[in-house]
């Protein structure tokens, strides 16, 4: 299988596809829309979309690194070339209209990432731990304290051991230092909504004008529309 790939670059003379092999371990997963890695240049990585798959290529001569994510459909690739040919621009600014922020740019590295935390668990078994107090080995108020939310809580992220403890980073990292405590790097799940409550709005009363554009886009057969008017006006 090939895949006709879209690079993502503003020059002209790339608004055109390339041939690249998929590779056997990625065929089932590959799909118009995608958004891939591939080799391109003189020891270069960049990033392109794919615009086609076939059965059949004579310029293929470079395998698909990796698939990125999915995107777009190809209702969204097709609209991507009328607006391209209507605007006299390159189909990748088109496509980057319709991806999510933060998910573009040039260079990968400087992308959106999925948010981490620091969390801190304990290192130590507790039988270790209260040995240490009673033979004076571990002390300070401030750590015991600190020890004691770890033995009752699996797992707390750093920013709340310090407020909860009401200790510092420094103290914090003594313990880790000392092998009582381990820093493990987590991937948060981000919901803006969560612990928000969202009221549903009422129906507003469309316009005789948007009654009209209503009307004519829901009798249609197409799925995507471009429409006119200006920013802000509903």
């Amino acid at each position: 299988m090939f895949a006709e790939v879209l690079i993502n670059s503003t020059a002209k003379e790339l608004n055109k596809t390339f041939d690249y092999i998929v590779p056997k371990s990625i065929e089932d997963n590959v799909k118009v829309g995608a958004r891939v890695l591939v080799p391109f240049g003189r020891s270069k990585i960049s990033e392109g979309i794919i615009m086609s798959l076939k059965k059949y290529s004579e310029f293929a001569n470079k395998d698909i690194i990796r698939i990125e994510d999915q995107y777009l459909s190809k209702e969204n690739i097709e609209l991507a070339n009328i607006m391209a040919r209507r605007y006299f621009c390159n189909v990748s600014d088109c496509i980057k209209l319709m991806l999510p922020p933060g998910s573009v740019g040039k260079k990968i590295s400087n992308r959106v990432k999925e948010k981490t935390a620091t969390y801190v668990y304990l290192k130590k078994n507790i039988e270790e731990i209260e040995f240490d107090k009673s033979v004076g080995k571990l002390k300070s108020e401030k750590q015991i304290r600190i020890i004691d939310l770890l033995i009752t809580n699996d797992g707390v992220p750093i920013q709340d051991l310090e407020i909860i403890t009401e200790t510092s980073r420094d103290i914090i990292k003594r313990l880790e230092k000392n092998k009582y405590i381990e820093f493990i790097e987590k991937q948060v799940e981000r919901n803006p909504f969560e612990n928000k409550e969202v009221k549903r709005d009422k129906p507003l009363e469309l316009t005789q004008e948007q009654k009209d554009a209503f009307e004519k886009i829901n009798s249609s057969k197409f799925k995507q529309f471009l429409l006119y008017g200006v920013t802000g006006s509903r």
